[in-house]
């Protein structure tokens, strides 16, 4: 590569003329007028390309076009029964439930945080959603185990702690099973 060569860059639909090269950095003046620094391996050089025996019957256009098409990936066809839909996340955070907390007793809280969990879990339900994630925190567990109180209520729900990873200890993801009524 040199100054002034003609290039295509690799992955993407820009051609220019180089204008500066240091060390594997080549700056180019994109043929729209503007400057912009790509890897030397980013770089098709369009001067000498049909030059190089390597490519003596090939042109420019067909070795870009070569990059650009990517293989049609089979699609594997998954029955509408056997999708899942994304999970629904419910932060039951009480600073996330109301505008403040001045003037709220614990046990208020706890009423705020259950009743919300429980509509959200009603509109999972009446919404077919099959999974349901409740952040609750840490704190003394009192949250905690009275959501586990109102997910044994129903028939249709089992529940297990949430990814830790993504949620830490403060989280139960709940399952729903359609199926039964």
């Amino acid at each position: 590569m040199h100054i002034n060569d003609k290039i295509n860059v690799l992955d993407d639909d820009i051609s220019g003329v180089i204008v500066k090269i240091q060390d594997e950095i080549v700056t180019v003046l994109c043929d729209d007028g503007f400057e912009m620094d790509f890897e030397s391996t980013q770089l098709v050089v369009m001067d000498n390309l049909l030059s190089k025996s390597a490519f003596s019957n090939v042109s420019a256009r067909e070795i870009l076009n070569e990059k650009k098409e990517k293989p049609k990936k089979q699609t594997q066809k998954v029955k509408p029964k056997d999708r899942v839909k994304p999970t629904m996340e419910v932060d039951l955070h009480i600073h996330q439930l109301v505008p403040s907390e001045k003037g709220l007793h614990p046990h208020d809280k706890l009423t705020i945080q259950v009743d919300t969990a429980k509509r959200q879990l009603e509109f999972a339900i009446a919404k077919k959603i099959q999974r349901v994630v409740f952040i609750h925190g840490i704190g003394a567990g009192v949250l905690r185990a009275e959501l586990e109180y109102l997910f044994r209520r129903y028939d249709n729900i089992s529940y297990e702690d949430a990814d830790y990873q993504k949620y830490g200890r403060g989280a139960t993801m709940i399952f729903i099973s359609q199926n039964k009524k």
